[in-house]
């Protein structure tokens, strides 16, 4: 038996080995286009034109990075991307937090206060998540222009909480519905109210899938287009729509270097998160697969 093992050996080491190449592959793979991207935002124009795109920069520089930041044409305007990118935190911040929240507290009382009509307006609810965004332009709109928050940040943030609420509370009834009923219903027998024991026992226990809720709703809003174009005005535009009309925008001499350094801008926020806290994106949304 231990001679089956010996010979067994060699050829599962070189499977694994075979199995970490594929994968090491496959994120190469990947990551090229970021790694065309990063290498072209530190090129000078010369070496673009003449050289490859994966040719490491002869002379790299940090000027375009500099111009797209704060002296890029977006249109009309040469100011850069950096007033954009801090329109999108004044969105991101304050939408992020509210719709976790709320997701929070619908999937407390959907799970562990139960009432008649719960799963009605659970289902509802998940039925909105798979509502496509551009059907709900028009009557977005109109409710944004009838509560005077046409094309501002608040309004904007409004929007995605709205879109938000489906997916936090999906996400926290999942969770919610692993947590066993005793230890609620013996905070209720000690006379604790449905604030006090959301606030002093589900809470503290919630850090998996806060992370998971704020990772996942921090990059929809950051990403996001759609919504940015067409309820936003110029002041109020986030960094995703100011890099579409940089990359559109024509001065004569195409700049490849500044719109990839732009590029880099818009995506480093998302990267950071996943890079710093993507692990526990994964543990969170396995930490509510088992009941008991």
């Amino acid at each position: 038996m231990d001679n089956v093992i010996r010979r067994r050996t060699p050829g599962a080491r070189l499977a694994r080995w075979g199995l970490y190449a594929i994968l090491l592959g496959m994120a190469l793979f990947y990551l090229l286009p970021l790694v065309v991207m990063l290498l072209t935002s530190v090129k000078p124009l010369d070496e673009i034109r003449a050289g490859s795109l994966l040719a490491l920069p002869q002379a790299p520089t940090l000027a375009p990075w500099i111009k797209a930041w704060g002296e890029a044409c977006t249109g009309m305007r040469c100011e850069g991307v950096g007033g954009y990118f801090w329109n999108s935190l004044r969105i991101v911040i304050p939408a992020v937090a509210i719709s976790t929240l709320l997701g929070a507290l619908n999937g407390y009382a959907l799970t562990q206060w139960r009432f008649r009509g719960a799963n009605l307006i659970f289902a509802m609810m998940l039925f909105g998540c798979f509502i496509p965004f551009q059907v709900v332009l028009l009557p977005m709109a109109r409710t944004l222009g009838w509560l005077g928050l046409a094309s501002s940040t608040a309004g904007l943030v409004l929007v995605h909480v709205v879109f938000g609420i489906a997916f936090t509370t999906l996400f926290f009834r999942n969770f919610y519905v692993s947590i066993p009923n005793e230890l609620v219903s013996a905070a209720k027998l000690d006379g604790a109210g449905f604030f006090r024991i959301f606030w002093r026992i589900l809470l503290p226990i919630s850090g998996p899938i806060f992370v998971v809720s704020v990772i996942w709703q921090f990059t929809q809003i950051w990403n996001d287009f759609l919504f940015g174009v067409a309820f936003s005005a110029f002041e109020t535009q986030p960094v995703t729509v100011a890099l579409n009309n940089l990359v559109n925008t024509s001065t004569g001499v195409k700049e490849y270097n500044v719109d990839m350094a732009a590029a880099m801008i818009a995506a480093l926020p998302t990267l950071v998160v996943y890079i710093l806290a993507g692990k526990y994106f994964v543990r969170g949304l396995t930490a509510g697969s088992v009941k008991g």
